[in-house]
């Protein structure tokens, strides 16, 4: 496991090489793969995790359903809520069902329209890693809202090569550590080998140059 003063050298770097900017870029880490069958399904990741200091921006969400379910998303703030019927008007709308899929960032739908989902929604959510969460009736999605705005998702498809947002470059550099640590740490208890498994990992921001941390 590399050290935490490793990494916050790296995030300070990448930070110091990335040309100033008029708006806040996103810090991400790269991570390359190796000595593992990506064709394998059982190595692939496919994780949703909770930063321990957050993104440092708030991710958009979006609720399908009805009833209860969309009075407990309005008092959580979620961003979007989608009726059944939108669901259906959706799947006829490619243009604006693909705008919707790449602007939130996590779905949660009650359990009861997740066929409805799957049927006009699975090809614009599901290359995307962004199939919804199924919440049964009754459960406070309240906590589940407020985890997600801090949390990312990260899959390697078939792909040795991946990327993670850890959070933006207005952050301070010993949080966007932290975070990075508690990615690799969970990358490292995905995969076969551990850290083995990993030839290198590189920290930038979104638009910077790289700089290698392993």
């Amino acid at each position: 496991m590399v050290k935490r003063v490793e990494i916050l050298d790296a995030v300070k770097a990448a930070i110091d090489a990335a040309p100033e900017r008029k708006f806040q870029e996103s810090m991400e880490i790269s991570i390359n793969l190796w000595n593992i069958d990506m064709a394998q399904p059982k190595n692939r990741i496919d994780e949703t995790m909770l930063l321990p200091n957050g993104t440092g921006q708030v991710g958009k969400i979006a609720v399908l359903g009805k009833g209860d379910i969309t009075t407990m998303a309005k008092a959580a703030g979620v961003d979007l809520i989608i009726g059944p019927e939108d669901i259906e008007r959706l799947g006829g709308e490619p243009r604006e069902a693909r705008k919707v899929a790449e602007e939130y960032r996590f779905f949660l739908a009650e359990t009861a329209v997740m066929p409805l989902v799957g049927r006009w929604l699975g090809t614009r959510l599901g290359p995307r890693g962004k199939m919804p969460m199924p919440i049964p009736p009754g459960m406070d999605i309240a906590p589940v809202v407020e985890r997600l705005r801090k949390s990312v998702r990260f899959r390697t498809k078939d792909k040795t090569t991946f990327h993670v947002k850890v959070g933006m470059t207005n952050m301070d550099a010993d949080a966007l550590a932290g975070n990075i640590e508690a990615v690799l740490k969970k990358v490292e208890g995905a995969l076969e080998s551990g850290a083995m498994n990993i030839r290198s990992v590189y920290v930038k921001t979104s638009m910077g140059p790289a700089v290698r941390l392993v």
